[in-house]
């Protein structure tokens, strides 16, 4: 069901890095619940983006899988569904 509040100019990334299972199951959650919003999340590779960005894996490469709302860290580890779907609504 679209929300029907959705607000289109919002972003959501996922900072991950390949062989990371949180980062797998973090993905499936974010795909369902932006869709909700008609959002498709963006992935970030900390370690292939380290090439060009090695602040990005520095700052976060220890807490992975990342979410980033709007370029800046919602939630680590697990992803706060409640707190991202109010946010997302804004």
């Amino acid at each position: 069901m679209m929300d029907l509040m959705a607000n289109s100019t919002h972003s959501v990334t996922l900072l991950t890095r390949p062989g990371c299972g949180l980062c797998t199951t973090a993905l499936t959650q974010l795909r369902v619940i932006c869709a909700d919003f008609g959002i498709e999340p963006n992935t970030v590779d900390v370690d292939a983006a380290a090439a060009t960005d090695p602040s990005l894996r520095a700052e976060f490469g220890d807490r992975l899988p990342v979410v980033l709302l709007d370029g800046r860290e919602h939630s680590y580890f697990d992803v706060d569904e409640p707190r991202l779907r109010a946010d997302l609504r804004h």
